[in-house]
């Protein structure tokens, strides 16, 4: 196990414990959150934890479904007590980027229907200024994707189609494109978060803006901070 998972795994373990019995729970998507899942297995298997979660993405519930969690879907909850998840970049302000997995946009509403967002990252994620480094991930209509990217050039950014190792456009779970965006930097997320999802053809970017709760952070040691 390379040091970063060292770091994901203790923090992803922490965040499977803060999970009582009789939560339902937002699963989050992409490979920090494989190890929530993991400890969440031998939770059940160990202590009898009763719970059942809203998968963010089809690779999720695929992963839920061989670890034995219990499923549920959006349509059968009013609300979540707590939705665990990773990020791609974490800013001072808790403000993130989210969409390296393609799922943001299924992220976002899980989020949104959490009592609280309980965030697991390891220390490289966070960042003094959100987009230095990581592109902001926008999920678009197939229809007008042309247009919908000029439009989004005109926010200051250089954007790109976001492919499949075949070269063909990558298809979200929801159907549609992706697009890439490179800025200098975001420092003002929520108006670049609002500005981007006015634009026709936008469905929503990764930018999660005052969402998060508690960010668990995991150092390459295997020590783990929190922020409350």
């Amino acid at each position: 196990m390379s040091s970063a998972d060292v770091g994901k795994r203790a923090a992803a373990r922490m965040a499977a414990d803060f999970v009582q019995s009789g939560m339902r729970l937002g699963l989050g998507s992409g490979s920090t959150f494989l190890f929530v899942l993991e400890r969440l297995a031998e939770r059940i298997r160990d202590e009898q934890l009763e719970i059942a979660g809203v998968p963010t993405s089809k690779g999720t519930a695929e992963a839920a479904r061989k670890f034995g969690i219990p499923l549920l879907s959006m349509t059968e909850i009013e609300h979540l007590d707590l939705a665990i998840d990773g990020a791609d970049e974490v800013d001072p302000n808790k403000n993130m980027i989210k969409g390296g997995g393609a799922a943001h946009v299924r992220e976002k509403i899980v989020a949104a229907a959490a009592k609280e967002l309980l965030v697991v990252i390891d220390e490289s994620k966070m960042v003094e200024v959100l987009g230095r480094a990581f592109l902001l991930p926008v999920e678009i209509l197939r229809f007008g994707w042309r247009q919908a990217a000029r439009a989004i050039e005109t926010t200051g950014c250089v954007p790109q189609l976001r492919a499949v190792a075949s070269g063909e456009p990558l298809i979200t779970d929801n159907g549609n494109y992706i697009l890439d965006c490179k800025y200098d930097e975001i420092p003002d997320p929520a108006r670049l978060h609002d500005l981007l999802n006015s634009l026709p053809g936008v469905l929503d970017n990764g930018l999660f803006v005052g969402m998060a709760g508690r960010v668990i952070i995991g150092e390459r040691s295997g020590k783990v901070r929190l922020i409350p």
